[in-house]
């Protein structure tokens, strides 16, 4: 796959994952974000868009270097945590090749350290 399309798809994974966790944690109607999430939504998609790293990895999860502020990072970790599981019932595709790709990248990762 292409680095733009792997970057397109990031950035709208992410997305849709923190408009999940805003609607339902902070009440906002559908594809709306309050503030606070729309800054989150705005950084996580410009660290995409400047990842030197995107050709070889799947998620930042995954990555050795962690380009997110602290702060942010607790943020994105939050909304992760509360939306991933979600995304299978708002999501389904996408959530599936989540984590088809995860386990993918994983297995990758333990044979090339071995």
């Amino acid at each position: 796959m292409n680095t733009e399309k792997k970057r397109k798809r990031e950035k709208k994974t992410v997305s849709e994952m923190i408009v999940l966790y805003c609607r339902k944690n902070h009440g906002t109607k559908h594809g709306e974000l309050c503030k606070e999430c729309r800054e989150l939504c705005d950084y996580a998609c410009l660290r995409s868009d400047k990842c030197p790293f995107m050709e070889n990895k799947t998620f930042c999860s995954n990555c050795t270097v962690h380009c997110y502020k602290p702060e942010m990072r607790e943020k994105i970790r939050k909304v992760m945590r509360f939306s991933g599981p979600r995304m299978l019932f708002h999501h389904p595709v996408m959530a599936v090749r989540h984590v088809i790709e995860n386990k993918k990248e994983k297995r990758r990762l333990k044979e090339k350290g071995n």
